[in-house]
């Protein structure tokens, strides 16, 4: 039977500041995913928090973009940004772009990774959430998971790995989309996803099954706003085991603190620092930006879980190398690297306060 798993998210008030989320408004989200469970809507669901992002997790018969589940996602966040209001919390309701719900969550600022799948007879799944950086963040770590034999080693001695993966790669701001194979283009798939800035995986499929192995959300809100409104937190559903790497060689992509873009305002790069659900509070800089890992095994659509995957001292070393980075970087100040390049700046609001200037140049 086809069941879909539906990861829908929203920064919709943050308590403090940018810094996290605020048990009142989790306790709303939550009380409306009961709703939905016992109206039969949902299978199952799960509220959860990275940072100041409520992220939705719902499994359910109902297909991806269904009307009605997106509603539903939709609107919780508004019950949420209500609440949100009344406490005074910082940016309530920021990532809701639009006046109404027209159908459908994408282009209205929530962002989504929805997957259908066929249960198998064991089915671990990993929900990835992201908080102070963009999408295309999972890049590097999917190329790892999917393509790089140093990091999965079932690639190699695996047969249902050995055959490889395709990554559909989306250009967010041409929104076209490309299908390039592993491993005979390699090479060809990194001229693009190596940008993460334009180019972001959608989702990886197995070339043994045809099954699909991993989504991730790929809305950036200022493409869609056309201005600055936060970084876009990404989230991401990766299957494990079977025709797909081992649970231990997708969390193994995390174990370096890859650099991402995002911490303050978004207009820089910081490392991307696994963390435990506890330590998804990201303060210093707004950063450094984090990444949070939950467990689930699939039951007839019934979330069993979650295990706190980064909850282990074996991502210690990531944790203080996304230290010591961060320590780095930010001795630049305003300085690139650390702050990001021009061409990153257009979307940021950095060109209000360059506008007040432009009549001061003049030809040399």
């Amino acid at each position: 039977m086809v069941r879909t798993l539906s990861v829908i998210k929203a920064d919709i008030g943050g308590f403090v500041g940018h810094s996290g989320m605020h048990p009142d408004v989790m306790d709303v989200l939550r009380k409306n995913m009961d709703d939905a469970i016992n109206k039969s809507l949902l299978i199952d669901g799960q509220v959860h928090a990275c940072g100041d992002d409520a992220f939705l997790i719902m499994s359910h018969d109902n297909g991806e973009d269904n009307k009605d589940v997106h509603k539903f996602a939709w609107d919780s966040f508004i019950d949420g940004t209500e609440v949100a209001k009344k406490l005074h919390l910082y940016g309530a309701g920021q990532d809701l772009l639009v006046d109404a719900f027209s159908g459908n969550i994408k282009g209205a600022g929530p962002g989504s990774a929805e997957l259908e799948y066929e249960e198998r007879p064991s089915e671990p799944v990993i929900i990835f959430m992201g908080d102070k950086t963009s999408a295309g963040s999972f890049n590097l770590p999917f190329y790892k998971m999917f393509a790089d034999p140093f990091n999965t080693a079932g690639l190699v001695i695996s047969e249902s790995l050995h055959q490889g993966f395709a990554f559909e790669v989306h250009d967010v701001k041409e929104h076209k989309k490309i299908i390039l194979n592993s491993p005979e283009e390699i090479y060809d798939l990194l001229v693009f996803i190596g940008s993460p800035a334009r180019y972001a995986v959608k989702r990886v499929v197995s070339r043994t099954s045809n099954s699909i192995a991993c989504v991730s959300s790929t809305d950036k809100l200022s493409e869609i706003a056309g201005r600055y409104v936060g970084k876009d937190d990404p989230t991401s559903i990766v299957r494990c085991q079977g025709d797909f790497p081992a649970v231990g060689e997708v969390l193994e992509a995390f174990t370096t603190a890859w650099t991402v873009e995002g911490f303050m305002r978004g207009s820089h790069y910081g490392p991307w620092m696994p963390v435990s659900l506890d330590e998804a509070n990201p303060s210093r800089f707004d950063g450094p930006p984090r990444v949070v890992a939950l467990g689930f095994q699939l039951a007839d659509g019934k979330l069993i879980g979650p295990r706190d995957m980064f909850d282990d001292p074996s991502f210690d070393n990531a944790r203080a190398e996304a230290n010591d980075i961060s320590d780095y970087l930010r001795k630049h100040g305003p300085f690139e690297p650390h702050r990001l390049p021009l061409d990153e700046m257009e979307y940021t609001t950095m060109p209000t306060v360059a506008d007040k200037l432009n009549k001061r140049w003049s030809e040399i």
